[in-house]
């Protein structure tokens, strides 16, 4: 394997795993913005990374089911274009407690200006 390609792998293997620990943010992110059904959570992330992020409705699913079992989101049923009744998705009020919290320790940190030069850098 010559070392572009490894290189190419690895980095790819690395941007995988962020992204699945990323998806949760994602979603809560999501939320915080509105109320929304899978198929508007699922254009939220996209849109909002660049398509850099694409996830499987299953994947919203099984982490909107772990996270209403938590407490942290719920739904409301509401009109859906044709057939059943959509399942509306929000941050229940300890969900929106928990994601400011987690973003207050987690994400505010990278706007610290001595990180902000280290990411923006040309130099690492």
């Amino acid at each position: 394997m010559n070392n572009n390609n490894f290189f190419d792998q690895l980095l790819i293997s690395f941007e995988e795993s962020f992204k699945k620990g990323l998806l949760s943010f994602w979603i809560f992110l999501s939320l915080k913005q509105s109320k929304k059904y899978v198929d508007e959570i699922k254009l939220f992330i996209e849109n909002n990374t660049n398509k850099a992020m694409r996830c499987e409705s299953q994947s919203l699913y099984r982490n909107l089911r772990k996270f209403k079992h938590l407490g942290l989101v719920d739904y409301d049923l509401g009109q859906g274009n044709k057939g059943p009744d959509r399942k509306y998705y929000f941050l229940t009020e300890f969900g929106k407690e928990f994601f400011d919290k987690f973003v207050e320790r987690n994400i505010l940190l990278f706007q610290n200006p001595e990180i902000v030069e280290l990411l923006t850098k040309e130099e690492l």
